[in-house]
């Protein structure tokens, strides 16, 4: 807790330089001398609420403002879905405006049924081969290769049936609700 109330002095001599005024230009109009201002924002005195009040509300920022923000846990700890002999693992954390799932697909014979959604759909090939049947059309997409489509296309994604196959894919909101929800 320390770090975060050593950080309110500066951020508030920040807002006031920002501002372009002096210290007895903030402490006149907040009612406190200029070196009980100057103390705050060095660290030589302890920010109060009593203090800040005045000062921020001068300044036209929230006290919050002289806080640093909390930063979020970055790491992605969301369930492996199984799912139609698929292992699906999202790779990023579930608001994300762009979801991006590593997709096991088993070995299959036949390309599944294509279907049609919104959205539009991008993904790379980490292992083995993905057969991707697009607007009637079948691609082979080998290792190391990329594909991106408009989901608004029929279309299906499968492995051969000659291995599984590991798979990137990122996907819009709409393609994604799509991919990685049953219809019910």
């Amino acid at each position: 807790m320390d770090a975060v109330l050593e950080q309110v002095g500066p951020r508030l001599r920040a807002a006031r330089r920002k501002r372009g005024w002096t210290l007895e230009d903030l402490a006149t109009r907040a009612g406190v001398s200029p070196s009980t201002l100057s103390r705050l924002e060095s660290g030589k005195r302890q920010a109060s609420l009593e203090l800040l009040l005045p000062l921020t509300r001068q300044l036209g920022i929230r006290i919050d403002d002289l806080l640093p923000a909390s930063s979020a846990d970055p790491r992605v700890r969301r369930a492996i879905e199984r799912r139609d002999g698929m292992v699906i693992a999202p790779l990023t954390l579930e608001d994300s405006p762009v979801q991006t799932f590593k997709v096991i697909y088993p070995p299959s014979e036949k390309a599944p049924s294509p279907r049609i959604h919104d959205g539009y759909e991008w993904l790379y090939v980490l292992s083995g081969r993905v057969r991707l049947v697009l607007d009637e059309h079948e691609h082979l997409i080998e290792r190391g290769e990329a594909a991106e489509f408009d989901t608004r296309l029929p279309h299906s994604l499968s492995a051969t049936a000659d291995g599984p196959a590991e798979v990137l894919s990122i996907f819009s909101a709409a393609g994604k609700r799509m991919h990685t929800y049953r219809a019910e």
